[in-house]
């Protein structure tokens, strides 16, 4: 796994897309058509602002899959995750092929075998994420299931994990927040090629601490991309500021961390 850090987001959101899309084209050049899975919260802002506007992507060519969606809440809330993609990533783009989530369908668990199978059908070529405040991918909050090979799951959503989205303003309390939730398993991530996790803000610090340092453990689900040939994580000064220096330098020595000013 390799570490790089920004002096904030905006700074990391550009370096990260510009990676993205280097994926996105060599996939592309390499295999006729771009699979990616896409994640959507208010860290990644600035990252996806950036995706949608590289140049020499044939976004007609790419398949998009959902990370996770509520279960429960309409396209149209704020807090949806579909509502956000749709925003921020498909029609600024024009990808058509699009699998989303449809959390208040009348059986979720009918959308996880659809979306499902469509997703397990071909390898995924690179997976954006972010880690949450108590360290879940996707909404594999702790204690997370690193066994299931399912693609998706339906899962319970901790305290935490509902906690967060209040304070990000989606919803006004947390009795509004949805108790459960479609979510890709954290073995399905692991199965594409390229990961690419935006992590910034302060308020993801303790999260990214538990990411890297002790154990991979599912009580920190996003410890798991250490085990990832391929992943890469994007912090800035304030999400990276209760890493261990020690740490930092032993990365450092190995090639595995990079700071830009």
């Amino acid at each position: 796994m390799l570490l790089k850090m920004f002096k904030d987001k905006g700074s990391l959101g550009k370096a990260a897309a510009e990676q993205a899309a280097s994926a996105i084209r060599r996939a592309i050049a390499e295999r006729g058509q771009a699979r990616i899975v896409a994640a959507s919260a208010a860290s990644q802002r600035e990252f996806l602002d950036a995706l949608t506007q590289a140049e020499g992507i044939d976004w007609r060519k790419v398949e998009a899959f959902h990370l996770d969606e509520y279960i429960g809440l309409p396209v149209t809330h704020p807090g949806s995750f579909r509502k956000m993609l749709n925003e921020q990533l498909v029609s600024r783009t024009g990808i058509t092929k699009f699998h989303a989530l449809d959390g208040d369908a009348p059986d979720p668990s009918a959308v996880v075998r659809r979306v499902g199978k469509e997703l397990a059908s071909a390898p995924i070529d690179i997976a954006f994420l972010g880690v949450g405040e108590n360290g879940h991918i996707a909404f594999n909050d702790p204690p997370a299931d690193f066994e299931t090979d399912e693609p998706y799951l339906i899962v319970n959503l901790d305290e935490a994990c509902r906690r967060q989205q209040v304070g990000e303003a989606w919803f006004a309390n947390i009795s509004q927040v949805p108790v459960r939730a479609i979510s890709m398993s954290a073995r399905q991530i692991l199965k594409a090629r390229e990961i690419l996790a935006a992590v910034p803000d302060s308020r993801k610090a303790q999260a990214v601490k538990l990411c890297f340092e002790g154990p991979v453990s599912p009580m920190a689900p996003s410890s798991i991309l250490r085990t990832h040939p391929n992943a890469t994580i994007y912090l800035d000064t304030n999400s990276a500021s209760l890493l261990n220096r020690a740490l930092l330098d032993v990365l450092k020595e190995k090639s595995q961390v990079t700071v830009s000013a």
